[in-house]
């Protein structure tokens, strides 16, 4: 008699505001089951969260409005596997300056927001990312931050040609300042629910 197979991890996508639906659709194509999470009942219901890019003070506004800061603090420090891509790595940063709200934080590092410029400044490059194998990643950068100091166990994974941090993480915790989601490569979003997985058969033994 063989084991039956594992079933999905259910990893949330904070629906809020942003291109929370392009990373629901990246993380059904490895095999998660990907749910829109705008309800403190959706958000207790996960086994990780990706927080999208978009605009952080909106975001930032959103959870305080909706109640869903404190209870996703906590939910960090309980060790709930968290993505942040963009706006969300701001959101994730225990530094943020010029939010206009306080960040979620959990994410050793300080973030400068719209580091690059405009809309105008975007731009793509091919990065190497630790932990990601298969090769360089065709990253996007749109109206991105940059990650100007990484501290208390947090490690820079990702670096552009002029040393500026780009891609961060430290435990269940990771933040892109690119945006993965609008690729065809599903290596970063196949990583992070390796690492939902990961913590769940952690969490199942311990």
């Amino acid at each position: 008699m063989t084991d039956a197979p594992a079933a999905p991890v259910r990893v949330g996508v904070l629906a809020l505001q942003g291109d929370f639906e392009e990373h629901a659709n990246m993380l059904r194509a490895t095999g998660a089951e990907a749910v829109e999470v705008r309800t403190l009942a959706q958000l207790q219901s996960v086994d990780g969260l990706v927080i999208p890019g978009g605009e952080s003070t909106t975001i930032a506004r959103l959870l305080l409005a909706f109640d869903l800061m404190e209870p996703l603090r906590e939910l960090i420090a309980e060790g709930l596997p968290v993505w942040g891509t963009c706006a969300g790595a701001i959101l994730l940063a225990d530094a943020a300056p010029g939010l206009d709200r306080p960040s979620i934080g959990g994410l050793g590092m300080t973030i400068d927001r719209n580091a690059f410029g405009t809309q105008v400044d975007s731009f793509e490059t091919d990065l190497t990312i630790d932990g990601v194998e298969g090769g360089p990643f065709h990253a996007v950068f749109i109206r991105a931050p940059v990650i100007t100091e990484v501290h208390d166990g947090t490690e820079a994974t990702a670096r552009l040609e002029d040393g500026r941090i780009v891609a961060a993480r430290s435990g269940r915790l990771m933040a892109t300042c690119f945006h993965p989601e609008i690729t065809d490569d599903h290596r970063l979003h196949a990583a992070f629910v390796e690492l939902v997985q990961d913590a769940v058969t952690e969490e199942a033994v311990a």
